[in-house]
């Protein structure tokens, strides 16, 4: 591949991935309000779900890139709407461990699972390399995230 092929593919990728990360942030303003939560509310419940048990609010924090000050309101929020229960942890009972109300999150799944079909019908024409390679650049980009959150965490906020 040519270096300014490369380039050009380098900016196209660029915009598309601009178009495609406002997009996804304005689904999930319009799920968040079709189910009357906060749109990180919506993103926690999705990452509380995919986790495979109950988590502490400081691995809620580490999960969501949040302070351990905004995750404490955020499962305050999540348990007030009935989405989450605390507990105490069995082992360690100075721990409180956080767990999804699968019947409460239910309502939430339901909308995932109505517009999902179209989600998969857009990957059905992909075959499975594609698929492998879209998967691979997921969780590199996930990772990523992560670390560019910690590193713009700690730079000096502008002037």
């Amino acid at each position: 591949m040519t270096g300014a092929r490369r380039a050009r593919l380098y900016e196209e990728l660029a915009l598309a991935s601009r178009r495609y990360n406002a997009a996804y942030v304005l689904f999930n303003q319009a799920i968040a309000d079709h189910l009357g939560l906060h749109p990180t509310d919506v993103q926690a419940l999705s990452l509380l779900t995919a986790e495979p048990g109950p988590l502490t609010v400081k691995q809620i924090a580490v999960l969501t890139g949040l302070t351990t000050g905004s995750a404490t309101r955020l499962v305050d929020r999540l348990e007030r709407g009935g989405y989450v229960v605390r507990a105490p942890d069995r082992d360690d009972r100075r721990r409180v461990l956080v767990s999804t109300v699968p019947e409460r999150v239910a309502r939430v799944s339901a909308v995932w699972d109505e517009l999902g079909q179209a989600w998969q019908d857009l990957f059905a024409g992909h075959t499975e390399e594609e698929l492998e390679v879209i998967t691979s650049h997921l969780r590199q980009a996930h990772d990523l995230s992560h670390t560019q959150l910690a590193r713009l965490r700690a730079m000096p906020k502008p002037a």
